[in-house]
Formats: C-alpha cells, structure tokens, sequence
C-alpha cells in the first residue's frame, strides 16, 4: 500500500479484484496473436508484440488497484501511472454487505456494498477476491476499535478518579496534622478549648 500508515495503525488486510479481471485482456490479446501470425507472417509478430502492451496495461493497473484494511480505517487505492486513495475511516461505516452470483461463488468473486456517513455516501466495489474476507475483516475491526475507544475512555475517566483523589488526599492530611497540632496545644494549655474550637472550625470548612 502506498498510503503510508498513521501512528499505531496496522494492516489487516490487503485485498484487490478477482484475477478474473485478466481473463478477458489476455484472451483478446492471444486472439489477436494467433491471427496476426497466422494472417500477416512476420509483421504479425510486432503487431502480437505491440498487442501485449494492452494485456500489461490491464495488469499493472489491476496490481495497483487494491483495498486496505486496517485497525483505523478502509482505504481504497487505484491507478499505476495516476494515482487515487478514498478512504472511509472505520467509525463512519454504518454497514457492509457482499452479494455473490453462483459464479462469483464457484470462483470466489463477489461484490462488497459499503454504506458510510451522509457525507461520504455509499460505495460498491465489484469483482473482490473473497468478498466476505474483506466483509468479515472490516466488521471484526470495527468491533476492536469500538472496544478500543471504550478501553481509552475508561483509561481516561480512571485517570481522572486517581489524579483527583491524589488532589484531595495531600489536603485532607494536611488539616488531619493540623488537627493533632491544636490538640497538643490545647492539652498542654497553650491555646484556651474557645481557641481550640474556633481554629478547628476554621480547617473543617
């Protein structure tokens, strides 16, 4: 993949359409082989060698044209010599669905439906080696990041707990030292039991 990675995310996959793609580029290019060959003699050979670029075009392109699964996100990339990356990140992802026909079973090509928020739309991407692969690894991902996010807020919230308490506790033996401090003075008569209470009250606010 040619996106590069953010912090802390990681591959789960790296999928691209059914190597049935090929089949037609490369039919057509051995059709024309056979009857340049056979038709034009020695010429032929350049025009099946000038032929090929077709096929190599079709499989450069379909080698750049992938879909990446991560813990984050689904970016979806295509193009050789352009380049283009969508990518839906995986908390904007309302639903996923694959539909496969009796061939697409038989071959192992399908269909995966992506529904994501109002702003980024709906998106069908065809012809996906092992559609519900793809389909299973998004939804499982975004099961972990759920738990995730829940994890980190709760991190969090317990981190606030604990640095509250840390606040309050220095405070609280703060007054307790003071207490004993007014005590001993009052038991030793150095301070009056009204000016034991009046500065007692005074810490207990």
């Amino acid at each position: 993949m040619r996106t590069a990675l953010k912090k802390d995310e990681k591959i789960l996959l790296i999928t691209r359409q059914h190597w049935i793609k090929m089949v037609l580029p490369i039919f057509v290019w051995l059709l024309i082989a056979v009857l340049a060959i056979w038709l034009i003699d020695t010429t032929g050979l350049i025009i099946t060698l000038v032929a090929a670029l077709y096929p190599m075009y079709e499989y450069l392109t379909w080698k750049s044209n992938l879909w990446c699964v991560t813990n984050l996100r689904v970016v979806d990339e295509s193009g050789f010599f352009s380049r283009y990356s969508k990518e839906s990140p995986l908390d904007k992802i309302n639903n996923v669905e694959y539909d496969q026909s009796i061939w697409g079973r038989l071959f192992g090509y399908g269909n995966v439906d992506i529904q994501t928020a109002a702003e980024l739309g709906e998106t069908t991407y065809e012809l996906i080696q092992e559609p519900k692969l793809l389909k299973d690894t998004i939804t499982h991902a975004q099961e972990e990041y759920k738990k995730s996010g829940i994890m980190s807020q709760a991190a969090l919230l317990a981190k606030a707990i604990t640095d509250s308490t840390a606040t309050v506790k220095p405070s609280q033996q703060m007054i307790a030292d003071e207490l004993i401090k007014l005590f001993d003075l009052l038991q030793k008569g150095a301070i009056t039991q009204d000016e034991y209470l009046h500065q007692k009250n005074r810490l207990m606010r």
